[in-house]
């Protein structure tokens, strides 16, 4: 009779264990549950599984992050500097002999002065002109220092005596950049007429607080603006291009991070450098799969791409008019040897999700032992009955 009662009652629990069996303590869904789980349900949001192939790491390579080459286009140096509103400008003329406008006159033959004027520095005004003696009121702003000289020589001429005239910018503001954010002396500085690149203007307000694997540059020029890994000017150096007037440039210090969870030896949100790193080198830095546990055809990369990305990977998903983004799991089938290598091509980014399934055979495994601590307790009281009988 306890014979009896014993396989009535393992098999009572076989069976309401099996219809239980989705409801045992896991790290997160199977492999099948994430592919077949992307219809969503009413008002759950949708996702496109992704395989990692050939194709999809293609179709990836042609959106590529913005760069200040790609963005920008022209790396060459600024035009020659020209004079602006709110600049401070010196001007020195020269005469020819003395007597003059600006020379003092001679004594006996002999000159008792300097043949030459200095002007006090002048700012700009609003109407872009400065005052020179004799020369009336000179318009300098969109000029340059030598087209500055010229004007006024012009003006001179016939009043002072084969006047010459120098014009230096003590001060501009017309020609300079700002630079903010992470750097330790945050201002205006002034370009120099060679040309200044990036990483010199970067250089000029101190250098960067922040470390560099970690700080991002932003450059703000009329209405385009592009941001890029401060390594990417180190590592490509044709990234470093020149600075043009009135350019904002902004450093922002932002640690790149991804999560990681599931069947891997480290379940942690884990930094990166800002030039990124690919999956294979993910997975390797959260301790890779555990052997006993993983499926190796269940790592997914989960993140949001554009709309236009997801319609070129996979033309039969619908995407809602008007979505500009789709949420996408990439599932990589890491049993094939050439997943690595494709692994290795595939970019991880900021806040990207990396998440290994637990493989089918762990679930059964649980079962068993639930089982197993179910039978023995069942023989146990059995046994206790037997004896009290007794």
């Amino acid at each position: 009779m306890s014979g009896l009662y014993l396989k009535f009652a393992a098999a009572a629990f076989a069976a309401s264990a099996l219809a239980a069996c989705g409801t045992l303590p896991s790290q997160g869904p199977l492999a099948d549950a994430v592919a077949q789980g992307g219809a969503g349900d009413a008002g759950q949001p949708r996702y496109v599984v992704v395989d990692l192939s050939e194709n999809t790491v293609s179709v990836l390579s042609r959106y590529a992050p913005p760069t200040f080459l790609k963005q920008f286009g022209d790396y060459r140096a600024a035009p020659a500097p020209f004079i602006g509103v709110g600049d401070s400008v010196a001007v020195t003329i020269w005469e020819a002999a003395s007597g003059g406008l600006f020379s003092s006159p001679s004594l006996g033959g002999v000159t008792a002065g300097s043949h030459s004027a200095v002007i006090p520095e002048q700012i700009v005004s609003r109407d872009g002109a400065i005052t020179v003696p004799y020369a009336n009121r000179v318009r300098v702003a969109g000029l340059t220092p030598p087209e500055v000289e010229r004007a006024i020589v012009r003006n001179l001429t016939g009043k002072a005596i084969e006047p010459q005239a120098l014009v230096s910018v003590t001060r501009s503001i017309t020609n300079s950049a700002t630079v903010t954010g992470e750097v330790t002396n945050g201002a205006r500085v002034p370009l120099s007429a060679k040309g200044d690149r990036i990483l010199d203007v970067v250089a000029a307000a101190g250098g960067v607080r922040a470390p560099v694997h970690e700080t991002f540059i932003t450059l703000n020029r009329g209405e385009r603006t592009a941001t890029v890994p401060m390594q990417a000017l180190l590592a490509h150096p044709r990234e470093n291009v020149f600075v043009r007037p009135n350019d904002v440039l902004t450093l922002v210090r932002n640690p790149q991070t991804f999560s990681v969870f599931g069947a891997t030896g480290r379940n942690a949100v884990v930094t990166f450098d800002a030039l990124g790193i690919t999956l294979e080198e993910a997975i390797a830095k959260s301790g890779g799969l555990i052997d006993q546990q993983a499926n190796p055809e269940g790592v997914f990369l989960m993140r949001r791409e554009p709309a236009a990305l997801v319609r070129l990977m996979d033309p039969n998903y619908a995407i809602d008019p008007g979505q500009r983004e789709v949420n996408v799991i990439y599932r990589a089938n890491m049993r094939e040897a050439n997943t690595y290598f494709l692994a290795r091509r595939l970019s991880v980014r900021d806040k990207d999700i990396v998440y290994v399934a637990s493989s089918p055979f762990t679930e059964i495994q649980k079962l068993l032992t639930l089982f197993n601590t179910a039978a023995s307790g069942a023989s146990t009281v059995a046994a206790v009955r037997l004896y009290t009988k007794n």
